[in-house]
């Protein structure tokens, strides 16, 4: 047993320049001390599901300051769970559910929740004398067989939707390296991710980095081919130059629920409104012609219709990930995925539902009902490389953690390279 001696949450910049929060956890067990930190991600596009990132409002940081959640923290959290004792960091997290009984978490705010949860499991490791992933995988994976299995990256090269304002429908255009060895891996989205670059420059356009570090080029139209066949004609060329063809297929972020219009019940992609059918067939054609091996949000998040439709097109072909569609909720995934039988992944992402525990459950729920996991990062991220544990740990197919390139994101990279070298 371990007593929390204090908890203190402040607020730090995230990658975009806004306010998030920042949080560490003290345990003392017979006079000995350990603390752990965590620093909350935050989503540019968010799905209307998802657990309530406590924001002030008013005209301070555009309204976007945290002071109430990390209030919360201070005065609210801290005051019920210091001096208490704790078994695990789960009974940690089962306290803090037990604060808010707000379906979305919107009494304390999933920052404020989550802060605290990912510090203190954290803590519990350092007292363990584990690494995080070792934890993690003790206390939330013990049943999944014990392997040293790495999940594939995919990252994010090309931005567009939420993430640039270039006039790009898509959101991410993904490469995915696949040799067999996370090193390699690595070297390969570097190589790929730079080869990239070149060629856009060469072509006089912009190398401009969007929200997840991807390049994000206005990219125009030519000899027929939509926006987004141009920029997939751009990733398969930077991948055959780099000389990776045979190991790196493509992966789309869609987030459909950003140009569907509830009005007309029509899709606006490219410049073209689509009935659902019509872009079941758009995402069919894609993947005949490109090697594309995921497809996240190809629909809107209430769009059962649609979701139903593509996963019988597609669902024996590619892993179809749903994001908005499930919110890294277990509720939901059980009422919506597996009632309905729609979409073969979760995407899974720590704020969306505000806590470890919970985030570890539907990975396990997704696991024993045959769906591929991918961990994610958000738009928003800091340089705490927590995901890159849980998804070692968790044994997840996937970790979605955008390009290779600055440092909220290249911590996540270089975390995996350490937990591999901690494995030789």
């Amino acid at each position: 047993m371990a007593s929390i001696s204090s908890i203190q949450a402040r607020w730090i910049l995230d990658s975009r320049g806004f306010p998030t929060v920042y949080c560490e956890v003290e345990l003392e067990v017979q006079g000995r001390k350990v603390k752990g930190y965590a620093s909350v991600p935050s989503g540019a596009s968010t799905g209307k599901h998802e657990a309530l990132e406590l924001r002030d409002g008013g005209e301070a940081f555009t309204g976007k300051g945290v002071s109430k959640a990390v209030y919360h923290v201070n005065e609210g959290i801290s005051a019920v769970l210091t001096g208490r004792e704790f078994r695990t960091a789960s009974q940690v997290d089962e306290a803090l559910l037990l604060l808010d009984r707000t379906p979305n978490k919107s009494e304390l705010g999933a920052n404020a929740i989550l802060a605290v949860s990912m510090a203190a499991h954290r803590a519990f490791a350092e007292l363990a004398g584990l690494e995080l992933w070792q934890y993690l995988r003790r206390l939330y994976f013990a049943a999944l067989p014990n392997q040293t299995h790495f999940p594939k990256l995919m990252c994010n090269v090309l931005n567009g939707g939420a993430h640039a304002s270039n006039g790009l429908s898509i959101q991410e255009f993904m490469i995915i390296p696949d040799t067999g060895e996370i090193a390699d891996d690595i070297q390969v989205a570097s190589e790929i991710y730079h080869t990239l670059k070149k060629s856009l420059a060469t072509d006089n356009y912009s190398t401009a980095l969007g929200d997840e570090g991807g390049f994000a080029p206005t990219l125009a139209t030519k000899e027929n081919l939509s926006a987004t066949e141009l920029a997939l004609d751009y990733l398969l060329a930077a991948v055959k130059e780099a000389g990776y063809s045979e190991q790196t297929s493509l992966g789309l972020d869609v987030a459909a629920s950003e140009f569907y219009d509830n009005a007309s019940d029509r899709y606006s992609l490219d410049g073209k409104q689509l009935t659902q059918k019509e872009l079941v067939d758009v995402y069919t054609r894609l993947s005949t012609r490109y090697p594309i091996t995921t497809l996240e949000d190809g629909f809107g998040e209430d769009d059962m219709e649609g979701w139903k439709a593509l996963t019988e097109e597609l669902g024996e072909k590619i892993k179809l990930i749903g994001d908005d569609l499930f919110v890294t909720n277990p509720e939901r995934f059980k009422n919506i995925g597996l009632a309905k039988q729609i979409g073969n992944g979760v995407l899974i992402k720590l704020n969306q539902i505000g806590s470890v525990l919970e985030t570890c459950q539907i990975i396990n729920l997704a696991k024993e009902n045959n769906y591929v996991t991918a961990v994610s990062h958000r738009s928003g991220e800091t340089t705490d490389d927590f995901i890159a544990d849980l998804a070692f740990a968790s044994q997840s197919e996937y970790l979605k953690l955008g390009a290779p390139a600055r440092g909220e994101r290249v911590v996540k990279y270089n975390r995996l390279l350490a937990i591999k070298s901690s494995l030789l």
